[in-house]
């Protein structure tokens, strides 16, 4: 029952992620885009009131005349909008998912037994816990280090940019040598996340409070409470499409399980970061097709780098046995040994409710439907997870050289 209640909690903490993290990129990205199509006020009366921009919208049947006022609007409505909760109901649902699937089974998913580091492969589960969250607080506090250092009145956010995309290819780097495939791609997406919902909490809205209440003292706003604001939640409209990636490249093997993981968790934000950009720049009536080239191709050469390499097919298993003569009945056998502890409708490996990405392979037919998939995994060492069931390498290659039939 301990299983189920843990897999049910997953779900609904996964859903209410899922709603938040939605409502979160879709309000951001709409007030990017509001931002950016602002056009300086027409009429006098406007202009007098201190309204730098603004803009008339038609949707749902009805009309909008949004307009912005930098730091002096005439008047402050008690009934002020904020932007924060989906923020941080997105990162707290994000992070109890995360301790649900990962800390809370540590031993299996975050120790890396093929790490080429001997420290790295003999953590405990509790040590390499540790080590995850730790890189979520000492990410942050790096990149915000690096904020205030570089660009601390918002003059030098090019130099900025550039040192921010060092720290993330350093941690794409570290994050896949330390710990394995799977796990990396999220904890450096997790890092990318905690940056976002952290610069709402810690900068934008303590900033636009220190305004408000200046406004309603009748004092002048500190103009950097804004400039400040505006430059995190510029860096957040850029991480959004890469940490989308990251929270979904679970589901993809070929992703994580490469030899080059970390150089395609790099190019995934490299083109996420461009891609987003065309957009932006679409809001200020700029097409500039470059950037959704540079996206593509950037797609295409993680393509040819995760894309397996064409091999001869091995005549023999390890063992000697010709391709031919693996049966399916040979390697059911050995999935049936080493891998329906988990992968199974009833796993019996404690802590789970049910088959790790609802894969099952109880039956040979099941095995056949996921040939492909288990070839690669079992082939690359990723499965099984930490090889708990202890698969040998003799296994390993009677996997690798069956023909999937």
């Amino acid at each position: 029952m301990e299983g189920f209640f843990l897999e049910y909690g997953n779900l609904l903490l996964r859903w209410l992620h899922v709603i938040a993290a939605i409502a979160w990129i879709g309000e951001s990205f709409y007030f990017v885009m509001l931002d950016l199509s602002l056009h300086p006020p027409k009429g006098e009366h406007s202009k007098k009131l201190g309204v730098f921009g603004e803009m008339w919208a038609v949707h749902g049947g009805g009309f909008y005349h949004n307009q912005k006022y930098l730091t002096n609007p005439a008047e402050l409505p008690p009934d002020l909008h904020w932007s924060f909760w989906k923020a941080y109901a997105t990162w707290l649902s994000g992070f109890g998912i995360f301790t649900l699937l990962y800390l809370l089974k540590a031993d299996i998913y975050l120790v890396n037994p093929n790490s080429p580091w001997e420290w790295a492969r003999n953590m405990t589960g509790v040590e390499a816990g540790v080590l995850a969250v730790l890189f979520l607080v000492v990410g942050y506090n790096l990149y915000s280090r690096l904020c205030r250092i570089i660009s601390p009145t918002v003059n030098r956010d090019g130099w900025l940019s550039v040192a921010v995309a060092v720290l993330l290819v350093a941690t794409a780097w570290l994050t896949s040598q330390i710990f394995p495939g799977r796990a990396a791609f999220l904890i450096t997406g997790a890092l990318m996340a905690t940056c976002m919902s952290a610069n709402v909490f810690f900068w934008i809205i303590p900033g636009q409070r220190r305004m408000v209440k200046a406004l309603k003292a009748g004092e002048k706003p500190n103009p950097l409470d804004g400039a400040w604001g505006k430059q995190r939640s510029v860096h957040n409209t850029y991480f959004t499409l890469p940490v989308i990636f990251l929270m979904l490249s679970n589901h993809y093997s070929f992703t994580y399980s490469n030899e080059y993981a970390w150089v395609i968790m790099t190019l995934f934000i490299v083109a996420g970061g461009v891609i987003r950009q065309y957009f932006v720049l679409r809001h200020v009536g700029k097409n500039d097709l470059r950037y959704p080239a540079a996206g593509i191709l950037t797609l295409a050469l993680i393509g040819w780098i995760a894309a397996p390499a064409p091999t001869a097919a091995p005549a023999a298993a390890a063992d000697g046995t010709p391709v031919a003569a693996i049966t399916i009945q040979q390697v059911h056998g050995i999935i049936q040994a080493r891998c329906t502890e988990c992968h199974s409708a009833k796993p019996t490996q404690a802590g789970f409710a049910a088959a790790p990405a609802g894969i099952m392979l109880d039956t040979e037919a099941e095995t056949l439907q996921h040939a492909a998939q288990i070839k690669v995994v079992v082939g690359n060492q990723y499965m099984p997870l930490a090889n708990l069931t202890q698969m040998t390498d003799e296994e390993r290659a009677v996997i690798a050289a069956w023909n999937g039939q």
